[in-house]
């Protein structure tokens, strides 16, 4: 399903391997030209950690599989009930810096909450009560960015606490549903959705 969004494609892709959606993501990024209109996917990852640049090898024991990325940031957790939104944006052309564009997706992720997320200088991401309720992580290639922001929506937590997640000894997590947040994953992952594309269109 493809719904086009003010020249951003908005893709519905389901449920994705890491290593597919990380080889899909690196050819559109390749192979795109300065006419290419930006994409948004979405999408909810079978139980994997990714490790990206600024992260060390880990070893963990519960048969969750361990991917390197090249994503910035450190370790994290995708799993079912988990919303993951891939930005590939051409950031040059619409004339948005990096630390800006970072700024824009954890702001998404706090509209979204009511305001009720916060930020942390130094650790990309939105946190609630000091716990993390969504990761975030790019990879920007001569001006064009990729790879996003996971929310945590209605999921199994107990993955996290078999790392350090995005290398912080003892970070808390959290999700929407204990939040209070009672919509389904797929309707907060179009609202999502909705709030990051008006606000790369308004920045």
């Amino acid at each position: 399903m493809t719904v086009v969004s003010e020249r951003i494609h908005v893709k519905q892709l389901g449920t994705l391997d890491y290593r597919t959606a990380l080889m899909e993501m690196k050819n559109f990024n390749s192979s795109r030209t300065e006419k290419t209109e930006d994409e948004i996917w979405l999408l909810e990852h079978p139980p994997v950690y990714t490790l990206g640049q600024g992260a060390d090898e880990v070893a963990v024991n519960n048969g969750v599989p361990v991917v390197r990325s090249d994503r910035g940031g450190d370790i994290t957790y995708h799993g079912p009930g988990q919303v993951v939104l891939y930005a590939l944006i051409d950031l040059a052309r619409r004339g948005i810096k990096v630390k800006r564009f970072v700024w824009l997706l954890e702001q998404s992720v706090i509209d979204l909450l009511g305001g009720r997320g916060e930020r942390r200088q130094g650790a990309p991401g939105v946190y609630v009560d000091g716990a993390k309720v969504a990761a975030l992580g790019i990879r920007i290639s001569r001006g064009r960015s990729y790879h996003g922001l996971a929310l945590n929506v209605d999921m199994d937590l107990s993955p996290f606490s078999a790392i350090d997640p995005c290398g912080y000894p003892g970070l808390q997590v959290t999700q929407m549903k204990d939040l209070g947040f009672s919509l389904s994953k797929d309707v907060l992952a179009l609202q999502l959705k909705d709030r990051l594309v008006r606000n790369i269109e308004n920045a």
